[in-house]
């Protein structure tokens, strides 16, 4: 593996929670770059960065940021409490207080936990899919604590993401956990599974939903995606006696063959990871758009049409930056119709939303 290091000098610094976004000075040039105090130290104004610059001189889809790796004279790692390593054998680990491990107040509560008890669980395969999935649910049910899972099949920090800081101070989530090497969640977890029992029986969550952060890697090949870890994580969700609800991923919009309709990639997870049935909420737009249903043959699982129309039109008076591989509500409709299927799909399971809100009925049938 081989990366793009260089020094430069902070010209400016903005702070974010876990995070401080730079312009930096390259020699003549100027660039962006993104630096996390809990790994490498704070930093400000005149200080000599050494950057990563690998992803931005590849043109990868980080929006041009360069990564800080040290600051001169003020080198430091993740190093909170705990014993759990987290980037383990890298310059970076750093230690993170596990919610699992013997240190932690929870441990107790864990050790003895074996089941989510019906929890409900939608599991996705892209960031994007947060944000309208969130609003969606907190529209009717604003009393649902909605906890939110981030893997590491991604960005591994969750300061990266923009989304989740604006969804966490307008009480879209409740909390959030980060699992696998992605860190910095209200709590910690070494895996899938000790992260949903953290959700039911520590956040007691009302929903839980499990998407990877920012960026999703990809080859043009029908397994070599991060998009597979949705299978996986639906397969834990059924084996902890959760109930597991797939987020489609749909399109209306993308150029590429292999992701119109249902993405080839849900259609693999769904046909040749998951072990048993799970639930398969789509929107009667899908249906109207591709209406052969060739896609949907050999599914084996419980899908349940959703009327999505409402909350798709609500979905713009939303204060909230809605947009998936540069695409917007009006540039892939149905990407959007996807999420909205899925979320009141789970607002409306029974009990499931503390202050009466639900679905409007809407559902027509289930395979």
């Amino acid at each position: 593996m081989e990366c793009s290091l260089r020094w430069a000098v902070v010209r400016s610094v903005k702070d974010f929670p876990g995070k401080q976004e730079l312009d930096v000075e390259l020699g003549p040039k100027v660039g962006k770059a993104v630096n996390y105090p809990d790994l490498t130290g704070p930093c400000r104004a005149g200080d000599e960065v050494l950057l990563n610059t690998t992803a931005e001189e590849l043109q990868l889809g980080t929006g041009g940021w360069h990564y800080v790796l040290a600051v001169r004279g003020r080198e430091r790692s993740l190093a909170g409490g705990g014993h759990i390593m987290k980037l383990r054998y890298t310059p970076l680990q750093g230690r993170t207080l596990s919610v699992e491990e013997e240190q932690s107040p929870y441990h107790d509560i864990l050790k003895k936990a074996e089941s989510l008890q019906g929890l409900p669980v939608a599991v996705g395969s892209l960031h994007s899919m947060l944000a309208p999935f969130a609003w969606i649910i907190k529209q009717n049910c604003q009393n649902m604590r909605l906890v939110y899972l981030m893997s590491d099949g991604a960005a591994l920090p969750l300061a990266f993401s923009r989304t989740v800081d604006m969804l966490k101070t307008r009480g879209f989530i409740d909390q959030t956990i980060t699992f696998g090497h992605a860190f910095g969640g209200d709590l910690e977890a070494v895996n899938i599974y000790s992260a949903l029992l953290a959700a039911k029986h520590v956040s007691q969550a009302d929903l839980a939903v499990v998407l990877m952060g920012p960026g999703v890697v990809g080859t043009g090949t029908k397994w070599g995606t991060t998009a597979i870890e949705q299978g996986v994580f639906l397969n834990a969700a059924l084996q902890l006696g959760g109930t597991p609800v797939a987020i489609p991923r749909l399109s209306e919009g993308d150029p590429r063959h292999r992701h119109r309709g249902i993405s080839h990639h849900t259609r693999t997870v769904l046909a040749k990871v998951v072990q048993s049935e799970v639930f398969l909420p789509l929107p009667l737009r899908y249906r109207e758009l591709f209406p052969g249903g060739e896609q949907l043959t050999g599914l084996q699982h419980k899908i349940v049409w959703e009327q999505t129309d409402a909350s798709f039109q609500e979905l713009h008076a939303a204060d909230l930056p809605f947009s998936t591989m540069g695409r917007g509500l009006q540039d892939d409709p149905l990407f959007f119709h996807g999420i909205a299927a899925c979320a009141q799909f789970c607002r409306s399971l029974p009990a499931n939303c503390p202050d009466g809100g639900g679905n409007d009925g809407s559902v027509t049938k289930v395979n």
